[in-house]
């Protein structure tokens, strides 16, 4: 049976005319489904109870849920979430003195095969819907709300999977996140993170969603970067940095690099002038991001000497760099660690592997 949040706006006035019923029905029933998250038709109060019957009976809701609720010393709550075909993703609550931040995943699993992250661990086994995407906005929302007493204030796209590789799902749940008449939050509060596919990062900008873009970066040495996401290969540089040139010009809002730094791999001087070489081509900032431990050999060892001379260095050259210190480490939902320990057996075992 469909899921009625596969419906747009027009096809849901399309379908209460062939029921014979009148069309502002569709208003109702979207408002429902986008702007109070139900899940649930008998719950549509303003609607009658023959109706409710005939919805249940032409369509189904299929929610995310919350399969493992975790938190951290710091405050922090990673989610384990089950799809309504018992597939995993996980998205992560990250609190702050002044704000909430939902980290939410895009596809299960990842297509990408970036060295240091757990996700790429797993295979991708689908993307998600746009539904459940904004489930798992509208599931930290309430969480900010009840353990910090708190609307959620931003969203990152940083979770399991490419957003790019889910492109228009992601572009769908960000204009019904953003609009009056879905979830309402300002888009300049949402920001998707890359790994750098220069056409996305274009069309993404074409789009006017007034989000912010970052990149996850780690090199920007074209071996180097190669060699720790080894998908880039396909993507030059310099093509990314066009792409970004484009984003620029387009949207007028300047370029997030995330950045971590590993001892024996990114940690020299040559690496520090070459970014500090590529920032310069593009108004940006860069998030040094503390790296996560995956248990998984090189990219396990963190120099903390090197990122005090990035900083510096980068602060010398006048351009802004902030150190993001890690949080959720001990339930591993930091940075890179999302499908870590026993959410990655659980998830490949979903899928048999």
């Amino acid at each position: 049976m469909k899921d009625i949040r596969t419906l747009s706006l027009e096809d849901l006035k399309e379908y209460f005319t062939q029921i014979g019923d009148k069309p502002f029905r569709a208003k109702q029933v979207y408002d429902w489904l986008w702007s109070k998250n139900l899940h649930s038709f008998e719950e549509m109060t303003n609607l009658s109870k023959n109706l409710r019957e005939n919805l249940s009976k032409d369509f189904v809701i299929n929610p995310i849920a919350v399969d493992t609720l975790q938190k951290s010393s710091d405050g922090t709550i990673k989610n384990g979430v089950k799809l309504h075909d018992g597939l995993l993703v996980e998205s992560v609550l990250i609190p702050t003195e002044t704000r909430t931040t939902a980290c939410v995943s895009s596809q299960v699993g990842c297509s990408l095969n970036c060295e240091f992250c757990a996700t790429a661990k797993l295979k991708r086994m689908r993307n998600l819907e746009v539904a459940e995407i904004i489930d798992q906005v509208a599931l930290i929302d309430k969480q900010s709300r009840l353990y910090f007493g708190r609307p959620l204030s931003n969203i990152v796209f940083m979770g399991m999977g490419e957003p790019m590789m889910n492109y228009k799902n992601v572009v769908e749940s960000i204009r019904k996140i953003t609009s009056p008449e879905g979830l309402g939050m300002s888009p300049r509060r949402i920001t998707v993170s890359t790994s750098g596919i220069p056409k996305m990062m274009k069309m993404l900008a074409d789009e006017n969603l007034k989000v912010k873009l970052a990149l996850s970066l780690h090199s920007a040495i074209e071996h180097k970067r190669n060699d720790i996401m080894p998908f880039s290969s396909k993507f030059p540089l310099t093509e990314i940095m066009d792409a970004l040139q484009y984003w620029y010009r387009q949207t007028s809002s300047p370029i997030t690099f995330e950045y971590c730094v590993w001892g024996g791999i990114n940690d020299t001087d040559e690496d520090i002038k070459a970014l500090i070489k590529y920032c310069r081509q593009v108004p940006s900032k860069v998030n040094l991001i503390q790296y996560n431990p995956i248990g998984e050999g090189k990219y396990d060892h963190r120099n903390i000497e090197a990122e005090e001379r990035y900083v510096h260095e980068l602060e010398k050259a006048g351009i802004t760099i902030v150190v993001r210190r890690s949080r959720g480490g001990d339930i591993d939902a930091a940075c890179g660690q999302l499908a870590n320990t026993h959410s990655r057996k659980e998830a490949t075992g979903v899928a048999g592997t």
